[in-house]
This record gives structure tokens, C-alpha cells and sequence, in this order.
């Protein structure tokens, strides 16, 4: 049988010691006197049978072994702490605190926060808007909605909802004497591109068995959302995933006289392993149900 591990006030006291290479400020963090964070690394060097710090100068350095369980504790604490922060929020009732870009969280989620909250009243969500390629999530996150290509990493659990949806989209006046019948007319038109999408135009021109060599890159913006507004006042056509544009194309103010296709990618609820509980289900559940409305 393995030894006991230290205390969890030794390593505690050792860990802020480590991070501040300094016994006062450790003890100022843990409100506790510096003789108590002493006898605590005292204890833990006597009890593991290894030096954890030495003098140098007029400060603290950590020895090698002191550098290998710093690279512990530090991880153990984090987890520790983020899993507290989990159940605080469960046992409080708190919303989920969902991530998702900041096209998708203006264009589609927050039209339907009343149908939600009609739907679903028992469901509270914290809605924030984050770089949509961001893993892990940041501190505070339960979940984000994410379009990406399979395989997900080993330590996501990924909710599969729905495959993306992709095509042009443009004002009605940019066909005008042009044939909405030919998706050859987009050589002549003024093409928008976006940086997070960069490969939907090649993608659909792929797929349409059109020219590569004859797109057009008339004009690039760094977020989908600004290409948008771009294709929303006739600066060209945009290429877009089909859920972002349904308002738009419902009022007439864009047209997709192609449609969309499938791509690879598929948007997905994403979780850290063993995150998901019910209130995550339920929200996978109406989110499946409102992309296929």
C-alpha cells in the first residue's frame, strides 16, 4: 500500500510558496501567520524526504524536485478549483454560461431568446460571445457552440447538432440583367470573403464544378459578421452558413438563388469531459429542434 499523501494545507501552503517564491506573501494569500506556512513546508520536505527550496540570495529558488510537484499542484489546485466554481453554480441554480461567436450569438441566437425562454422557461443560459475556435474554454464557461470538422479533441464531449449549411448570399439588385439560373455570373461579381471562412468560396465553387482560377477576392474582413454587412448594403455577394442568414433571406433583404450545401464541418455543443448534466441536454435538445425549424 502507497504511503498517505501530505496534508492538503501543506501542499496548499507549498503551491502559493512556489508561485510566489516567497513564505510571507504565501501566508498573506492563505491569511495565515508565515511560522504556519514554515511548518507546513517543513513537514511536507520531511515527510517526502527531499529538499522543495533553497536559499538564494535573499530569496527563494525551487530545486528540481521542488519544480516537479510545483508542475502538480498547480495543475491539481486549477482543476480543483474550476471543479468547486461547477458545483457552485449547479447547487445555486445558475445559468449556463454558454460561448458561442459573435455572428451566430447575433444573427440566430438572440432573435430566439423569446422562443427559448417560451420553450424552455426552467433553461437559464448566460449567453457570451468568444472566438468560436477557442478550446478549452475559457474560465467560467460550461459550454460553447462551435462549427468545426470531426475529429474533436480527446478531451471535449461534443453534442453533434447539425452540419453547416453553406452558400452565397447577396442584395437582389447585384442579379439584376443577370441570370440567377447560372452560378457562372458570380465571375462577374463582386466577391466577399472572410477570414474564419476561408475555404467556403473555393469549397463551393468546387462543388459547382465552376473555375477556381476565375474567383474573384474583391474584398476579405476579419469577422463573418463584417462581410454581412458588406453583402447587406450590395458591396458583392458573401458566402455564409445557412443559419446566419435566415432572417435576411426571410425579409428579401438577401437572396440565395443557388442554396446551400453540406460541408464537413458541423456545429456542436461543446463541453470538458463529464461537464454535461441535464440542463445540457435539454438545450441540445432545443437547439436541434430550432436549427431544423
Amino acid at each position: 500500500m502507497s504511503d498517505p499523501l501530505p496534508s492538503l494545507n501543506a501542499l496548499r501552503a507549498f503551491n502559493e510558496t512556489a508561485r510566489a517564491l516567497s513564505v510571507t506573501r504565501a501566508a498573506q494569500t492563505l491569511h495565515v501567520t508565515h511560522g504556519a506556512v514554515s511548518r507546513q513546508l517543513r513537514q511536507l520536505e520531511e515527510q517526502l524526504g527531499v529538499m522543495l527550496f533553497k536559499r538564494e540570495g535573499r530569496g527563494l529558488v525551487l530545486t528540481p524536485e521542488g519544480e516537479l510537484l510545483r508542475a502538480s499542484t498547480s495543475q491539481a489546485f486549477e482543476q480543483l478549483t474550476q471543479a468547486c466554481d461547477q458545483l457552485k453554480r449547479r447547487a445555486a441554480d445558475a445559468p449556463i454560461v454558454l460561448s458561442c461567436s459573435g455572428s451566430f450569438l447575433a444573427r440566430w441566437f438572440i432573435p430566439r431568446l423569446d422562443r427559448l425562454q417560451h420553450q424552455c422557461p426552467e433553461l437559464k443560459l448566460h449567453l457570451t460571445a468568444s472566438e468560436e475556435a477557442q478550446w478549452p474554454l475559457g474560465p467560467g464557461v460550461d459550454a460553447a457552440l462551435r462549427f468545426a470538422e470531426p475529429p474533436w479533441p480527446n478531451d471535449a464531449d461534443v453534442i453533434d447538432l447539425a452540419p453547416e449549411l453553406m452558400g452565397p448570399v447577396m442584395k437582389p439588385e447585384l442579379l439584376a440583367g443577370r441570370s440567377a439560373d447560372d452560378p457562372a455570373c458570380l465571375y462577374e461579381l463582386p466577391l466577399l470573403h472572410t477570414q474564419s471562412r476561408a475555404q467556403a468560396w473555393p469549397i463551393w465553387f468546387d462543388s459547382m464544378g465552376l473555375d477556381l482560377a476565375r474567383m474573384r477576392r474583391d474584398q476579405q474582413f476579419e469577422h463573418l459578421n463584417y462581410m454581412l454587412e458588406a453583402a447587406l448594403v450590395g458591396l458583392g455577394a458573401a458566402i455564409a452558413p445557412a443559419y446566419l442568414v435566415e432572417e435576411d433571406l426571410r425579409t428579401g433583404r438577401l437572396v440565395a438563388p443557388w442554396g446551400f450545401i453540406e460541408t464537413p464541418t458541423r456545429l456542436g455543443l461543446w463541453m470538458p469531459q463529464g461537464r454535461g448534466d441535464k440542463r445540457t441536454d435539454a438545450l441540445a435538445r432545443w437547439l436541434r429542434a430550432s436549427l431544423r425549424g
